[in-house]
């Protein structure tokens, strides 16, 4: 099942969840403002974004009571928004919203990225959008799993290893129209973890767009580790 394809170009926005309280990452506050090589994570993630020419703007979301991205993201040029919700996908919804307010419509592309994401490369944004731009419902980067898999019992034990075969890992950004997702959200609910997920329970398959290895999310302390060796490297 697709949906009809629009007959005006559109235009491409990022839109960048960043309420959340990390609480995974031991970082003793929010993990989109910890600093890494420099500079916080979430300036990191914000300056890959402003580097990739297809898009339009970039829309961060922050909770109601956000008083430090200012500090932790001085050079930002994005669009802010302090709309946050309870969950990922609240907090998307209400960005969408925005989008609408500021002169979006439909059949705009929105690009849903983590901030905690900030190793992403301007170059695979530019790959997800040509893989994406003419396709009639969207997609997302990811990786095909390569680990085996393990399905865990109680007391740490392997209960079975899964058959990773057709098994891909979720990335971001995610790419779809502002329509179509803000109806995907809408009827999904909070329970979803990304916008892929909502799309597939309307019954759309979204394209799977090979991404990059490095483009992980800090979740535990040991990521963070990582991403500042891999951003200095590149530095």
């Amino acid at each position: 099942m697709t949906p009809d394809l629009p007959s005006t170009p559109p235009r491409c926005y990022a839109l960048v969840p960043c309420a959340g309280v990390g609480e995974r990452a031991g970082a003793g506050g929010p993990k989109q403002y910890r600093e890494i090589a420099g500079r916080s994570v979430v300036a990191h993630t914000l300056d890959a974004l402003a580097r990739v020419p297809r898009l339009s703007a970039t829309l961060v979301i922050l909770a109601p009571d956000d008083r430090q991205f200012e500090t932790h993201a001085p050079a930002s040029t994005a669009w802010v928004a302090r709309v946050g919700g309870q969950s990922r996908a609240a907090s998307v919804a209400n960005g969408l919203g925005v989008l609408v307010e500021r002169g979006a419509g439909d059949d705009d592309w929105v690009l849903v990225h983590d901030a905690a994401r900030c190793l992403l490369r301007p170059e695979d944004v530019l790959r997800l959008i040509a893989a994406c731009e003419h396709d009639a419902v969207g997609g997302l980067l990811a990786l095909p799993v390569a680990d085996t898999l393990k399905r865990e019992a109680a007391g740490e034990r392997v209960a079975a290893t899964v058959d990773r075969r057709g098994l891909w890992q979720a990335q971001t950004p995610q790419m779809f129209r502002l329509g179509l997702l803000r109806r995907a959200l809408a009827a999904a609910g909070d329970g979803v973890t990304d916008e892929a997920s909502a799309i597939e329970a309307l019954g759309h398959a979204p394209r799977l767009v090979p991404g990059a290895l490095e483009n992980f999310k800090l979740t535990w302390p040991a990521d963070f580790a990582l991403a500042e060796r891999l951003l200095r490297t590149r530095a």
